[in-house]
């Protein structure tokens, strides 16, 4: 019978934990059950708009500052590319002046012309070089069809024959295209 009353006491025990144990759950659970109950202080709607007002606002002064910027900023690369846009040009062009300052110097130190023509035709040829590696180019005219795109009619020659029809036949003025896009049209001479 011992026995019996010592299990018996040991299943109360446990039985008593048991409870104990649920009981102690239980309260915490309602302990953080009334804790989350309890509302936090709630913020007025009108005070939650107004404060997604000033960030919205900060945001947009933040952005029209910016594009200020960038515009001001954009606006003055334009300003220098208008101003030393040629700069390339003019100075690819500056050592043609200074061969012709020396041909003009050494011009009046000899009466021969045959000197003179060569030392034209050599600044001439440095020139035509230079302008090329600008991407300046001839229009070409010689045996050519008559293109308004790139032609300008000046004369028109009548009695020809019909191989000279719509073709070039002179060049008064030779025309000019800067990477492809024409600066000065060739004034020609066409046959009708």
């Amino acid at each position: 019978m011992e026995e019996k009353e010592i299990k018996d006491e040991e299943l109360l025990n446990k039985e008593e934990q048991e409870t104990d144990n649920k009981a102690e759950a239980t309260e915490t659970a309602n302990e953080e059950n009334t804790e989350e109950q309890q509302p936090e202080e709630e913020k007025d709607p009108l005070e939650l708009a107004n404060e997604q007002i000033e960030e919205l606002k900060d945001k947009y002064l933040r952005s029209v500052a910016e594009f200020d910027n960038y515009r001001k900023r954009t606006l003055k690369e334009k300003a220098e590319l208008i101003l030393n846009g040629g700069e390339k040009a003019i100075t690819a062009i500056l050592p043609i002046l200074d061969d012709m300052e020396r041909a003009i110097a050494n011009g009046q130190k000899t009466d021969d012309p045959a000197v003179l023509r060569e030392g034209m035709e050599l600044i001439f040829t440095k020139f035509n070089k230079t302008l090329e590696g600008l991407g300046v180019s001839k229009i070409a005219t010689e045996n050519a069809d008559f293109d308004t795109d790139i032609h300008e009619a000046i004369a028109m020659v009548p009695g020809m024959g019909d191989d000279k029809k719509g073709k070039v036949l002179d060049c008064v003025q030779t025309g000019y295209k800067l990477n492809e896009k024409v600066i000065r049209h060739a004034k020609v001479a066409v046959g009708q």
